[in-house]
């Protein structure tokens, strides 16, 4: 909706929104500006898949991994504080800001913590995962005792 900018919106937001925000092709809709948060790499290897996981603006104490039932999960989480204050020592900006996002790949049960490698490097989580086959199950016939 358009707005003049004494309702504290500008006037041509709405317009350019139109120009500037990428679709999606088969949809038509959107795209959620989350979707360029923690675009990945994944290449796959003779042993195993490297993940390179972009994660510009983090450090590496706001990336944590876990692995469970399979499922490998990464995430960041950040805030920052921004103030600045005059010489009488009155706000003139007080910002504050808070971010979190994470991803999950499923890299089979057979994967263990030990198994993964981790590195965090100039704002990149680079991740080893090694490919492990999953034993097939042996069946086993098991005999009910018929009395009688």
């Amino acid at each position: 909706m358009l707005m003049p900018s004494i309702f504290g919106e500008n006037l041509f937001d709405d317009f350019f929104d139109d120009f500037v925000k990428p679709m999606r092709p088969s949809t038509g809709y959107r795209i959620a500006p989350t979707a360029s948060v923690m675009k990945t790499d994944v290449k796959e290897t003779e042993n195993g898949f490297e993940l390179d996981i972009d994660l510009p603006g983090f450090k590496k104490e706001d990336v944590k991994a876990t692995l469970k039932d399979g499922y490998l999960t990464i995430q960041a989480e950040t805030s920052k504080d921004t103030d600045d204050k005059n010489d009488e020592g009155k706000f003139i900006r007080r910002e504050r800001y808070y971010g979190t996002c994470s991803r999950s790949f499923y890299v089979g049960k057979e994967v263990t913590e030990e198994d993964i490698k981790a590195k965090f490097e100039d704002g990149i989580l680079k991740l080893a995962v090694p490919k492990k086959e999953t034993k097939p199950a042996v069946e086993t016939t098991k005999y009910i005792s018929i009395e009688g």
